[in-house]
């Protein structure tokens, strides 16, 4: 047992795993011990109206793009990398060139069709928000590919305790949804730049790459065609998804309510940051080099899957079981309802969190196509037991608790579709 022990913990994969848990784990510390005094000093309405903003900047910033930045773990070889590195970039700036026009001419409609006429200014926030995010996500990409999961566990942490303690510090002066959704805005831009600073220091080779080939960008851009045709739509229908409550709540039940919502699913989102993510983004390289050698990817998603079931029943019960009371002790007074929709939310919280390691294995069993499929069936089945809740019960409550147990039983049946598909995969790779 003790050469066993041992020989766990000299595993590159638990490495980085620890290594990336360790600064998650302290990023969410960080966030933790300040958040009962930032809701106290923002109150559930500038909650509300940073909820609204983040619902549509986390909708467009992950497929600005259009998801090519996932593909740049895959390649063998690092001028295939390097290619879909910058094919990344141009789109990003692109499309973030096109959404800033768009919000230029088009603000008041806009602001008209989600409700927050009186918010329109925050509009201008997004060409922002959603261009840092691609440029973070490709940087992000890159050191899960170069296995730099240090980096990634100390720029996590660091940023953790500029942003959070931002929140605190400037609520003591100026307690105001502006002050929110300011620091959502340069939150990406910020982490970029810390990443980056921190691989100069580490001793890499930062090649300067000045030349875009455009013959190479359009070739890698069709050999990954599944990206943008499959992936992109998967992961804007996904974050709709998530992101359709907080509109809803918006219309319907006014900011406070949102507020309620949204602290609660970020109070959830905690697990999933510190453990989910972070084996998420060590398996996608594992993975993927075990498709390369032929291994049986089945047994990998299968104990991934199992190791997160069992992580992720305590915390998750405990917000079930007792939420209501645990929300209004830790948050205070009147937060007791974000308690209410946490108790719901934590259902389909938990299937998310378990089902990390089948959706990072789509890629790698070129199942992108079925991904979309099952996220724009996720989101019509959610959208209906959210309409269901709204006016047939006339009640937020319902509304929300139908929204998360849809989401737990049909994220059951994701992971289960993904077995079953890394099965066929082993065995068609075994014929070969």
């Amino acid at each position: 047992m003790k050469f066993n022990f041992k020989k766990i913990f000299k595993s590159n994969f638990v490495k980085n795993v620890i290594f990336m848990m360790s600064g998650a784990a302290g990023a969410q510390a960080v966030a933790m011990l300040l958040a009962p005094l930032i809701t106290r000093l923002y109150g559930p309405e500038a909650f509300g109206v940073l909820g609204t903003f983040t619902a549509i900047t986390r909708t467009i910033g992950p497929i600005v793009a259009l998801t090519y930045p996932i593909a740049i773990v895959l390649p063998r070889d690092k001028e295939t990398a390097t290619d879909l590195t910058k094919l990344s970039l141009v789109i990003t700036f692109s499309i973030g060139f096109i959404l800033g026009i768009v919000i230029l001419f088009f603000s008041d409609y806009i602001a008209l069709i989600f409700n927050i006429e009186e918010l329109k200014f925050l509009l201008y926030f997004v060409p922002i928000v959603v261009l840092f995010s691609g440029i973070m996500q490709v940087t992000e990409q890159w050191l899960i590919r170069i296995e730099e999961f240090k980096i990634n566990a100390k720029t996590h942490f660091y940023h953790s305790i500029i942003i959070n303690g931002s929140k605190a510090g400037l609520g003591l002066v100026y307690p105001v949804a502006l002050v929110l959704i300011s620091l959502e805005t340069i939150s990406s831009g910020l982490r970029t730049i810390m990443m980056w600073s921190f691989l100069r220091k580490s001793g890499y080779k930062i090649k300067k790459q000045t030349k875009v080939n455009l013959k190479q960008i359009i070739n890698v851009a069709k050999k990954y065609k599944d990206f943008p045709l499959f992936r992109a739509p998967e992961v804007f229908l996904s974050a709709f998804s998530q992101s359709l409550p907080v509109l809803l709540l918006t219309a319907l039940f006014g900011p406070a309510a949102t507020g309620f919502y949204n602290i609660g699913r970020t109070v959830l989102a905690l697990p999933s940051m510190l453990i989910g993510e972070t084996i998420g983004s060590v398996f996608y390289p594992r993975i993927t080099k075990a498709a390369h050698k032929g291994e049986d990817l089945y047994r990998l998603i299968k104990k991934a899957t199992l190791a997160l079931s069992v992580i992720g029943v305590i915390p998750f019960g405990l917000i079930f079981l007792f939420g209501p009371t645990l929300f209004g002790f830790v948050f205070g007074e009147g937060w007791d309802r974000a308690g209410e929709y946490a108790r719901w939310i934590s259902l389909a919280s938990f299937s998310i969190f378990i089902n990390k390691p089948s959706v990072r294995a789509m890629p790698v069993l070129n199942a992108q196509k079925f991904h979309l499929i099952f996220t724009t069936t996720n989101l019509i089945l959610r959208s209906i037991s959210l309409v269901i809740g709204f006016f047939v019960f006339d009640s937020d409550v319902v509304a929300v608790a139908m929204f998360g147990i849809t989401g737990f039983i049909l994220n059951v049946i994701l992971i289960s579709i993904t077995l079953n598909l890394s099965k066929e995969f082993y065995k068609n790779n075994k014929r070969r």
